[in-house]
């Protein structure tokens, strides 16, 4: 099966940096430099950013309509689905955000697992983390490497897709990863097998070639 992120894999802008950039108020960009330091991890840095916001719920959904997705993606997943590959998005960015993306793109059917956004008041939000984990190495509020385990024992193989600094712990446990970004320097330093891409439009004719870059990467389990 396939497990792909979404901020810069699938859309075209990282979401929650465009809404902080947008609707934030003083001191997000702190919390970022501090995670960025490894002061603390995505999860508390995500939460803290999240109460800074300052918008409501019209201003939030007219900014998500903004949001552009690669113009490949949903024939990807066409594709992936095709050769008997569900996809599923895991992220460690909004749920809110990811499913209203995703509809207006006309991908509402796709699973998605991401933190939780709960609106507090008329222009407070905070964020929720179900999926985390103490034993998550990156403090993430979604532990990606938890979720491809939790699939690896549904499907035998996973595929992962990812771009940036929060994919690199999962990538490395995954049976081949598609790479953009800053993730295809991490993979190559690794040694992670892998295939770089620039946008979807490269990784359909890559999902056929699987078997001979991941050998039995398409004999899925039952």
């Amino acid at each position: 099966m396939v497990q792909c992120d979404f901020d810069g894999t699938i859309s075209t802008v990282d979401v929650t940096d465009s809404l902080l950039q947008r609707f934030g108020q003083p001191g997000w960009q702190a919390l970022e430099d501090a995670w960025e330091r490894g002061e603390i991890g995505s999860r508390e840095c995500m939460k803290g950013q999240v109460a800074l916001l300052d918008m409501d719920r019209a201003e939030l959904d007219a900014h998500l309509a903004t949001i552009d997705v690669d113009p490949h993606f949903a024939a990807f997943v066409r594709e992936a689905r095709a050769l008997g590959m569900p996809v599923q998005v895991v992220s460690d960015g909004i749920d809110h955000a990811i499913r209203t993306v995703l509809a207006r793109h006309g991908l509402e059917d796709l699973p998605v697992i991401a933190n939780r956004l709960v609106q507090a008041g008329p222009r407070q939000w905070r964020l929720e983390s179900p999926w985390s984990s103490a034993a998550c190495a990156r403090a993430s509020g979604n532990c990606k490497c938890e979720r491809l385990q939790e699939q690896r024992a549904r499907h035998g193989r996973v595929l992962f897709v990812g771009d940036s600094t929060s994919d690199f712990c999962v990538s490395g446990q995954a049976d081949f990863v598609f790479a953009k970004y800053k993730l295809i320097g991490h993979c190559e330093r690794q040694g992670i097998a892998h295939a770089p891409f620039a946008d979807f439009g490269d990784t359909i004719a890559l999902l056929h070639q699987l078997d001979a870059l991941a050998p039995g990467a398409l004999e899925l389990a039952a």
